[in-house]
């Protein structure tokens, strides 16, 4: 626990005239008198980034600098997102030590100015603090910090947005700007629209009003405008309606006629997929929606009675539903389309922090954020994997002491942001420096779960993340009291004391009832109880510096940042995982977490081996050697043959819940097999169990995906008169058949060409094998190969392709280890010069300009490139090594840079096929599924659900709120 002094701190003082203590900051990980940034090895890399599609740089910056081990992703997507200034010019950051300078020291200086340490050194201490947990990857604040802090531009430092809108054409036509504003910069926003009059109610001129559907259309069209003119992904923006508005059914059914609208123009022949030319034309796609039901509302779905619908001017009754019906339409809806979502209003506002200021009506676009309307909150994430201690006799302990020592720390930072931070309207600026909302949470809990032995829909795995939830919340709100007796509490602290007061010992109460479960989560509980208690103590001596403290985020882009193997709360996509390596390849390996896991569940060396090794071939644990069964629940995924059920994601979501300031971004996968029914009873479950909010997915129900409907089937045309074809016919090679295997290396690209040749007549076939470059080049290489063969064996010349193809230019280009070859403009430039000196006549090769070293030193040596008869030798075409050997070293190639790569043997790593650019395409096709997500816009690769949106694992772009 950090200390507060009893002397004066630069001489500040705290609202309502209390003398500025200023904090003891304690050292957690750093040495003194040693910069965080001497104690790591730094290495040079060159981040060049590419489109899967069609194959166009989409980044290229050579020569930046990172810790060696950081992994190629985590360092290519700091340096695309995060580095600042123009690529090329001396004022582009370089180095991840510029990056984080730039942040840390601007917090360490907001910091002092606004009162926070105690001395010069407690500000020196948190500041190589603050940069040794970055740069080690234990933490990381959201996106936006990393854009903006340190720079000339606004200090943004929030990524979630909350706004209003009033019944008025004013107060619409301000949410329509506002809303613009934050998307144009790269956030998203929620609202709640209930206060805009329904369909049903008369305007004061006497005609009807339009209703909040209809501004819904205008709104979605201008989030769709703006995206498309200033950024590549989708707006993220959230849209709820009370469920007792007028016009509910109609928000219920707004995406449904969308989606039939979109499979009639698909059939038609229009372009209909995600990102197709011709989406544009389908309405409310930009958002997501959310019906805000009640207590009252749940409770005659139960009873199966009438529900009102209330207009919004007098509040009298307008409608009456079945509430069982309207219930069963939005599970309709949501089976169909995954919209709307369920937010519970009642639950919400039961855990307010500060009801006396307004209910909490709306979220923010990934539901994690729940507070007041106008405002906005800023996030940090902690890397749960980092504080997993594995100690010599095989035990394992979560390190509680530590992780609560950093939360301490960032939620300081958390805090000290709001000081400096820019907003983007001033209604939001003033009610969040107001009220001073912060957002901590964790990353890879999936990882933790698996590496502990715990399986994720398991008491043991609740256990865990439960009291991880309770003590990061508890420690930051002890923080926070810390906070206030330095700083002040926030400013509505004093009209809202008593409902402050009242949910923290609901936290705390939650927390004393909570089962514990075993020797992992029994000692996190009690530092947890530990926490609460000087919570509800220092709470009511000082008051809280921040009205909300904790949610649980999807974590995408920073939890590439932090080299997480799952994102937020959710899961493990899957055993198998594609990773890049430095020398420009890529490789599949079994999850890092699953050696660790076998560990923890007691089998031996040589049999994690063998069920490693399975994995790797299988992608799941079923029949593994020597894996018992009841423990196949441990490897359980997201996706695939085992995996986790539906109510697994809502149990995990209500363990977490009564522990967080606001909710999870989360969205509960659902096999196709399921029925609306089941919509219902997880909608009515995540009710039951306290969870604040609920989206479901079930899978392959979009359409923004390649459906399997078929088009009607053309009327058959009358049969042509019958036309005799003349068509070459292939000739193929014998059995056996003379080839030569050579090794190569392009502008540092190593490769292995394989010609084979007719006994008597010519080249037949080639091979070729790219040893170390990314697997889209091998494989556009194996495709190349198979399409030159098949055209040799149909009787097209060698010649006629190797003027087709020498003097062709792309990287990687070069100089070769070929003395006959010593410059090449590209892979393909060398292979038909090596293939024209080693298969075509000296009289043609030569008239196409192609000869060997030996033939240009005659040329200077006589004047000409002809050799005499005495030097011709034919058997040396014969020439050619095993094929075997080179597919060997192909593979001891893939597995000394995964050695370098910091990966075990245990790990059967492989080179990644041929079609794989991530985990999601590498789990579809090693378990033939369809994640149904969408193809991320900016590089082409398939991304994978993260909370309530989308991740890119290439590129780490979102489709929501970083």
């Amino acid at each position: 626990m950090t200390e507060t002094t009893s002397g004066p701190a630069r001489g500040s003082r705290a609202k309502g005239g209390k003398v500025n203590k200023g904090l003891r900051i304690e050292r957690i990980h750093t040495t003194p008198g040693v910069h965080p940034y001497d104690e790591v090895t730094w290495e040079y890399r060159d981040v060049v980034m590419t489109n899967w599609r069609d194959g166009s740089i989409n980044f290229e910056q050579r020569g930046v600098e990172f810790p060696a081990f950081w992994s190629v992703n985590a360092a290519n997507i700091v340096t695309s997102k995060y580095f600042r200034g123009a690529v090329g010019t001396p004022q582009r950051e370089n180095s991840l030590r510029q990056l984080i300078d730039r942040v840390v020291k601007t917090y360490r200086a907001a910091g002092e100015e606004n009162g926070y340490f105690a001395s010069p050194a407690d500000a020196e201490i948190f500041e190589h603090e603050l940069a040794f947990a970055v740069l080690h990857q234990i933490f990381s604040f959201n996106s936006p910090v990393w854009f903006n802090v340190g720079t000339t531009q606004r200090q943004q430092v929030s990524a979630c947005f909350i706004l209003s809108v009033d019944d008025s054409m004013e107060s619409i036509l301000d949410w329509y700007k506002e809303e613009g504003m934050i998307f144009k910069g790269g956030s998203g926003a929620g609202l709640n629209l209930s206060r805009i009059r329904s369909s049903k109610e008369l305007l004061s001129s006497g005609g009807n009003a339009s209703g909040p559907v209809s501004f819904m259309r205008g709104a979605d069209a201008s989030a769709g405008t703006i995206k498309s003119g200033g950024a590549t992904r989708r707006a993220a923006k959230m849209v709820v309606l009370d469920v007792d508005h007028p016009d509910v059914e109609a928000f219920i059914e707004t995406k449904v006629k969308e989606e039939e609208k979109i499979r009639a123009l698909r059939d038609a022949g229009f372009d209909m997929d995600l990102g197709g030319d011709d989406i544009t034309s389908v309405q409310y796609q930009n958002a997501n929606n959310s019906v805000r039901v009640t207590d009252e509302f749940m409770k005659a779905v139960e009873s199966g009675s009438k529900f009102a619908l209330r207009g919004r001017m007098t509040g009298e009754v307008v409608d009456e539903v079945d509430a069982k019906s309207l219930f069963r339409k939005m599970a309709e809806a949501a089976h169909v389309c995954a919209d709307p979502g369920i937010q519970y209003d009642d639950t919400i506002n039961h855990w307010h922090t500060s009801p006396e200021s307004g209910r909490i009506t709306a979220s923010n676009p990934c539901s994690e954020y729940m507070h007041l309307d106008n405002s906005s909150c800023n996030l940090a994430s902690l890397n749960l994997m980092k504080f997993l201690r594995d100690d010599d006799e095989g035990h394992q302990s979560f390190d509680a002491e530590r992780f609560a020592k950093v939360v301490e720390l960032v939620i300081t930072a958390m805090d000290i942001s709001i000081c400096f931070a820019d907003f983007p309207t001033e209604k939001i600026g003033e009610t969040t420096r107001a009220f001073r909302q912060l957002g901590i949470g964790y990353a890879n809990l999936g990882a933790l779960l698996m590496a502990t032995g715990h399986a994720y829909d398991s008491d043991g795995g609740r256990g865990l993340a439960g009291s991880i939830t309770s003590l990061m919340t508890g420690v930051s709100y002890r923080r926070s009291a810390e906070l206030a007796a330095v700083v002040g509490p926030f400013e509505g602290y004093a009209r809202n004391a008593d409902a402050h007061n009242r949910v923290m010992r609901q936290h705390s109460d939650a927390n004393k009832a909570a089962k514990r479960a075993d020797d992992l989560d029994t000692p996190v509980w009690a530092a947890a109880t530990e926490a609460w208690q000087d919570v509800l103590r220092l709470g009511k001596k000082n008051g809280f510096r921040n009205a909300q403290a904790s949610v649980l985020a999807p974590t995408g882009t920073i939890g590439l940042m932090m080299d997480c193997d799952t994102t937020g709360v959710e899961p493990d996509l899957a055993l198998v995982k594609f990773k890049k390596l430095v020398g420009g390849g890529s490789m599949q390996i079994v999850n890092n977490t699953v050696p660790k896991a076998l560990k923890r569940l007691g089998y031996q060396p040589e049999q994690v081996e063998a069920i490693v090794e399975y994995i790797a071939e299988h992608g799941n644990v079923v029949d593994a050697p020597g894996l018992r069964p009841e423990h196949y629940d441990v490897f359980d995924c997201a996706m695939g043959e085992r995996s986790i059920s539906p109510m697994g994601h809502v149990r995990m979501m209500a363990a977490a819940q009564p522990f967080l300031s606001g909710a999870i971004s989360k969205t509960v996968n659902m096999p196709s097999s399921s029925t609306v029914e089941d919509v219902e009873e997880i909608y009515l479950q995540g009710w039951k169990l306290g969870t604040k909010a609920l989206a479901v997915y079930v899978e392959n129900s979009k359409v923004g995906q390649p459906l399997s409907a078929k088009r009607k089937e053309e009327k058959k045309e009358a049969e042509p008169e019958k036309v005799i074809e003349y068509r070459p016919v292939r000739q193929r090679l014998p059995k056996g058949r003379p080839g030569i295997t050579t090794s190569f290396t392009v502008g540092g690209a190593e490769g292995y060409m394989t010609a084979n040749s007719y006994p008597d007549d010519g080249l037949g076939e080639v091979f070729l094998k790219m040893s170390k470059q990314g697997s889209t080049l091998a494989g556009m290489m194996d495709a190349f190969s198979i399409a030159v063969s098949v055209g040799l064996q149909y009787g097209v010349p060698l010649e006629t392709y190797v003027s087709k193809f020498t003097n062709m230019r792309f990287e990687p280009a070069g100089m070769t280890d070929d003395p006959d070859v010593r410059m090449a403009q590209s892979i393909v430039d060398y292979i038909f010069r090596r293939l024209a000196l080693d298969f075509l006549p000296f009289e043609t090769r030569s008239a196409l300009g192609i000869h060997s070293a030996g033939e240009r030193q005659r040329h200077l040596e006589t004047g000409s490139y002809e050799p005499s008869e005495e030097e011709l030798d034919v058997e040396g075409l014969a020439q050619s090594a095993p094929k075997a050997e080179t597919v060997k070293e192909a593979k001891e190639k893939a597995r000394e840079e995964a050695k370098a790569e910091g990966v075990s043997e245990s790990q059967a790593p492989a080179p990644a096929p041929g079609g794989a650019h991530n985990s999601t395409e590498l789990m579809e096709m090693q378990l033939g599924l369809n994640a149904d997500a969408p193809l991320c816009f900016s590089c082409g690769t398939k991304m994978r659900r993260a909370g309530s949106c989308y991740l890119c694992e290439g590129c780490g772009s979102t489709s929501g709120c970083s």
